[in-house]
């Protein structure tokens, strides 16, 4: 049978819809992030399916706008794309206890040297569903200050050549449009941050909304049988 498109008077938004996990195992170890395989079944009647997937802590970014209507880029080179990317400032939640909206602020006076007094959540998304749980939140940070020399942050390794950019928004979307800029995080956030202006910035979501798709939000999936290894 053909299934219906949804209509368009229909609420649209993603849902939880766990599915009985048989077991997983941690099949690679890593610094940060591991590779999980899970099987599990669609329905109870179902045969078991095997997906790996990288069980990622999530991360959080920040698109920075000043009174000019410019957005703040940072040029950081990547080892997996070789490549120099304009990005966002941008980082893991990897610090235990930390809260999405603080790491947020700490990942901008460390990349960037700035603070900001004002907080919105910008756009939810998941990097690569298909293949990382890796959860992001971008949040619009204005009123736009300086970290106190005392207080600067001293960038190593890849940080540590980081370059700044202040680029008007219309010309952020331009890159982003014409295939110039391709970290996610800094399409995401200028393409958002281009349609919250045009609203008056009007229905953005509080700092500290609720953010239920970050793996620490989730509900548990139901499991079956026994877990092995070092399954989440």
């Amino acid at each position: 049978m053909t299934q219906q498109p949804t209509s368009a008077t229909d609420h649209l938004a993603d849902h939880y819809n766990p599915r009985t996990r048989v077991d997983s195992e941690v099949v690679y170890e890593g610094r940060i992030w591991n590779v999980v395989k899970d099987r599990f079944r669609l329905t109870d009647e179902g045969e078991p399916l095997v997906r790996d997937y990288i069980d990622h802590p999530g991360a959080v970014a920040v698109l920075v706008m000043n009174d000019a209507d410019e957005v703040l880029l940072i040029n950081q080179y990547r080892q997996p794309t070789g490549m120099n990317l304009w990005e966002i400032p941008a980082g893991l939640l990897d610090v235990e206890g930390e809260d999405f909206q603080p790491a947020a602020a700490r990942e901008l006076a460390e990349e960037a040297d700035l603070t900001a007094e004002h907080w919105n959540v910008l756009v939810d998304f998941f990097n690569s569903p298909g293949s990382s749980s890796e959860a992001i939140r971008i949040y619009l940070a204005r009123g736009i200050g300086t970290v106190p020399h005392h207080e600067l942050h001293e960038r190593t390794a890849e940080e540590a050549e980081i370059e700044l950019a202040w680029l008007p928004l219309d010309e952020a979307v331009n890159a982003v449009l014409e295939g110039r800029i391709h970290n996610p995080s800094a399409v995401n956030g200028v393409l958002a941050a281009a349609a919250a202006r045009g609203r008056g910035f009007a229905g953005l979501r509080p700092a500290d909304a609720p953010w239920s798709a970050h793996p620490s939000q989730r509900p548990s999936r139901p499991k079956t049988g026994r877990a092995q290894g070092q399954g989440n």
